[in-house]
This record gives C-alpha cells, sequence and structure tokens, in this order.
C-alpha cells in the first residue's frame, strides 16, 4: 500500500461511505473506502431496517424531505428486491393523539407526495375483520393502513461496497485513518490495520463519511478548523418472540407524541423500536438502558392484549444517529436531512458529511459525488438513478427464484432456501454451488448455517469474526446458542464474542 495513488479516499465505511465509494468508481474515479471496524458496524446496522419517507416527518413539515425519501423509496425497491421488500403497516386510532382527519391528510399527503409509486396507498381498517386487529385490545376498533418497505440495512452497505470493489474501489476494513495531512494538490493519509501495519497513501481528493466520528476526524485527525457540531441521539431496539402471526407491521402511537413500530422479524420474532435519547458519550460503544426497554416494552403493553416485559427480550441493539446540530431542545424533533459541505478552500477538496438516513443515501451519494467530481476533472453524469441493481438483486421475482432453488436443491430446507435468497439474491447459486446433499455445504454450525455461506462471507463480503457473520451478515445470533457461536469463531480464528455479540 505504501504511497499507492487515487482520486478519491473515502473516510467511514457505513451506508454513506458505501454509496459515495460506489457512485464515484462508477463515474471512472479511483477510489479507497477505509473503515476503521467492519462495514456497517455502528450507525448504519443499529436502524429500524426500514426504507420509509418518515410519516411522522410531515408533522414537521419536512415535506421535501418525505418526497425525496419517498421517491428514493421506489428506486432502491429496484436496485435491491432481495434485501428490500414491500410491508404493510397498520396504524391503531387514538382520537386523543391525533384526530382522524389530521391522519388522513398525513396519509394522503404520504401516498403522493414522492411522485408515481408502486406500493398500495393507504386506506380505512376495520379491526373486528382485519387480521392486524387479533393482538390488539378490544378498545381498538379501526385504523389505518400504508405501504413502507423492509431492508436488510448492514447487507444493504455491504453489497454497495462490493458493488463498488467489483467496478474498481479498494475496500479497506479494519484499518483506521492515524493522520490525514492536506496540501494545494492532495491529501496524505497514514494507514494503520488491526493488525498493527502502516501505510500511507495519496488522494486528490477526501471525503469525511465518519458518521458519529465526523467532528472528531476534523478535529484531531484532519487538523481543519470548522464550525460544525453533532448531537449523537441514541436509538434502541428490542427484539421479542413474535408477538403475531401475520405480515402486518405496527406504527403505534404515543402519548409523548413518538411512535414506536413493532415489526415481524426473522420469521420467528417481533422486532421493537426505537428510542431516542441524548447520548453524550463514546460512539463506539452504546448499549440499551432498563428505562430505554421499559418504554418500549409500555409502548407495546398499551396496544397489544399480550403484554411483554424486560424478561421477554431475547436481543437488543443500540445505535448512535449523528444529527448535525440545528439547537432543536427535543431530540425528536432534530431534522433526519442531510448536509453536505464541500471545502476547497484549505487546499485539496475535502467533503464532509453529516446526518442522512438509509432511505436517501443513494441520493446523498449523487449530490456528494456531482459536488466533489468537477473539482477533480470528472464531467461524468449520475447513474445510480436508473437502478442499477446491486450484487444480487439481478432477479426482479426473488419468490420466483427460491421457488427454482428448491426445484434445483430439493435436500435443502425451504426455510434455509428462502433466507439465503432473500440474504443474497442470485448469489445464494455461488453459496450452494455443486451441492448434492446438505453435506456438501462443509461443516454445520448450527441452525441453517454451513461452512458454505461462512467461506463466501470470508471471500466475497468481508467478515472475519463471529459477530460479523452472526449479526451484521445475518441475524443467525439469534439462533445459535453459544457453545455453537464459540464453535464458529474457533473455526474463523478470531476470539469468541457470543456473549454480547448482537450488541453495538
Amino acid at each position: 500500500m505504501a504511497h499507492e495513488s487515487y482520486d478519491l479516499i473515502v473516510i467511514g465505511g457505513g451506508i454513506n461511505g458505501a454509496g459515495i465509494a460506489r457512485d464515484a468508481v462508477g463515474r471512472g474515479l479511483s477510489v479507497l473506502l477505509v473503515e476503521a471496524d467492519d462495514l456497517a458496524s455502528h450507525t448504519s446496522s443499529a436502524s429500524t431496517k426500514l426504507i420509509h419517507g418518515g410519516l411522522r416527518y410531515l408533522e414537521q413539515y419536512e415535506f421535501k424531505l418525505v418526497a425525496k425519501a419517498l421517491s428514493e423509496r421506489e428506486v432502491l425497491l429496484k436496485m435491491a428486491p432481495h434485501i428490500i421488500w414491500p410491508m404493510r403497516f397498520v396504524l391503531p386510532h387514538q382520537k386523543h393523539l391525533r384526530p382522524a382527519w389530521m391522519i388522513r391528510i398525513g396519509l394522503f399527503l404520504y401516498d403522493h407526495l414522492g411522485g408515481k409509486q408502486t406500493l398500495a396507498n393507504s386506506h380505512g381498517v376495520k379491526f373486528a375483520d382485519h387480521p392486524a386487529g387479533v393482538p390488539l385490545k378490544a378498545e381498538f376498533t379501526k385504523g389505518f393502513a400504508y405501504s413502507d418497505a423492509w431492508v436488510q440495512d448492514a447487507r444493504l452497505v455491504v453489497l454497495n461496497c462490493m458493488d463498488a470493489a467489483a467496478r474498481g474501489a479498494r475496500i479497506m476494513t479494519r484499518t483506521r485513518a492515524e493522520t490525514a495531512i492536506r496540501s494545494a494538490d492532495g491529501w496524505r493519509v497514514t494507514l494503520k490495520t488491526s493488525d498493527g501495519e502502516t501505510s500511507e497513501v495519496h488522494a486528490r481528493g477526501l471525503v469525511n463519511a465518519a458518521g458519529p466520528w465526523a467532528v472528531r476526524f476534523l478535529d484531531d485527525i484532519a487538523s481543519q478548523n470548522h464550525p460544525y457540531s453533532l448531537r449523537l441521539i441514541k436509538g434502541s431496539h428490542i427484539v421479542v418472540e413474535r408477538l403475531f402471526d401475520h405480515d402486518y407491521a405496527y406504527i403505534f402511537q404515543q402519548p409523548d407524541g413518538r411512535i414506536v413500530f413493532a415489526i415481524p422479524y426473522e420469521r420467528d420474532f417481533t422486532l421493537i423500536g426505537t428510542t431516542d435519547v441524548e447520548h453524550s458519550g463514546a460512539p463506539g460503544k452504546v448499549t440499551i438502558e432498563p428505562d430505554e426497554i421499559a418504554y418500549l416494552c409500555e409502548a407495546i403493553n398499551r396496544y397489544f392484549e399480550r403484554s411483554i416485559r424486560a424478561d421477554d427480550v431475547v436481543w437488543s441493539y443500540s445505535g448512535v444517529r449523528p444529527l448535525l446540530d440545528d439547537h432543536e431542545d427535543n431530540a425528536s424533533e432534530i431534522t433526519r436531512d442531510y448536509r453536505i459541505q464541500l471545502d476547497t478552500v484549505g487546499g485539496a477538496p475535502l467533503l464532509n458529511i453529516f446526518g442522512g438516513k438509509l432511505t436517501t443515501y443513494r441520493r446523498l451519494a449523487e449530490d456528494a459525488v456531482d459536488q466533489l467530481a468537477p473539482t477533480l476533472g470528472q464531467r461524468e453524469k449520475s447513474w445510480t438513478q436508473n437502478g442499477h441493481p446491486l450484487p444480487g438483486g439481478d432477479d426482479a421475482n426473488p419468490q420466483q427464484l427460491v421457488a427454482s432453488l428448491q426445484s434445483r436443491y430439493p435436500f435443502v430446507p425451504s426455510a434455509m432456501v428462502t433466507r439465503l435468497v432473500f440474504n443474497y439474491g442470485t448469489r445464494a447459486l455461488t453459496i450452494l454451488g455443486n451441492a448434492e446433499r446438505l453435506a456438501d455445504l462443509g461443516e454445520h454450525f448450527g441452525a441453517d448455517l454451513y461452512a458454505a455461506e461462512v467461506e463466501y462471507l470470508r471471500e466475497h463480503e468481508w467478515a472475519r469474526t463471529a459477530e460479523d457473520i452472526l449479526w451484521r451478515r445475518s441475524k443467525l445470533g439469534l439462533r445459535l446458542d453459544e457453545r455453537e457461536q464459540r464453535r464458529l469463531a474457533d473455526y474463523l480464528g478470531c476470539p469468541s464474542q457470543a456473549a454480547t455479540a448482537g450488541e453495538t
């Protein structure tokens, strides 16, 4: 790596950095992406896992943000149908929280703000004859249904990096930028890997997509003067055993004005979240607090006949959203829109990224490269808006692919085939290969995880630890016990993190 040169170095392997690397290399720029940990190991794997416009943002008059997100929802559904798919949401009505007319107007806007939509429009629901009414308390008699989409969030990051790499980008995980020195004609960046190896790389431009560490990067690594400050807002989620037997998700209004989702998750579970809590500590190690668990349990217990408590939580995770400080008192009211700042005054181009959300990452990346590329002499037009599929997403009908693989590999359990398709799409064929029986897939680690999948993840997706595989490339950590997780860690030659692997 010593003295290698690139057009662009991207600092940060979350969704923003991954999207920018993919867009930039697709326009002909040479790109290096550097991530200090694993891809998507912080904010980008700690989301509610939705591709959505953000219905509640309409109350904050964030019409532009909602319209942009709804438009992007359509693009992303086409780009990655194997990890992004439609989901129908149900909102039980409580007239003392929001009047029905207000909700109807909001949902009408939600159906139309993003332009032409392929998902079904909203409508009223009577719970007496609707499956979503079964688990609800009897006091809830009507509500509303609307459409949004689900995403495998960490996989979205990985697939963007895979596509960037296939187009010529270099992706370096577990590599920290130690210093970044700016001159008139470029940046000199010192890198240090987790193995202790150091190197120096050069680039004509630099992107700061370090998320929660973006300001720290400017202060401590790049030594740049700036006016920016971030507010770190912690969002926590809990997972419990399945609370209902249908495919609808719920959006529950809370007395404090917030909303909480209850979403079908990994076939046998329900995902509940999120919280909005100011976080003042280090962004890398955040965990859920007892009062957050209590808040989420109470949110569910207001609506469902079956109550839950802290003992029912089988997994929890937390992450921080790095939001540009707009001096809003209420954490829930801070804008979730992104800010892109291009600095060419102090020398070679520096592009800073603040905020953003999964749903609008592609647009953020497009806007970022639109601003940055001309400073590097690159005039290629944007290209990602046409729905170029992410790896594995070249089959527009994953259900048909499931049927095809079940016919081709009749010895593979149907639930396993479905999981592989809705994680890897057509790349599931690479994992299953020429197998003629399950034993051909190699060592069995538990649940439906075999060595063939583990080796695929190591070779193609930068996975190195059990945590990478069990909690980001998949959610099989919900199904492997401690002993099985340790066996996987031993196979990978890394220390076991079985006890806390899923908590960020």
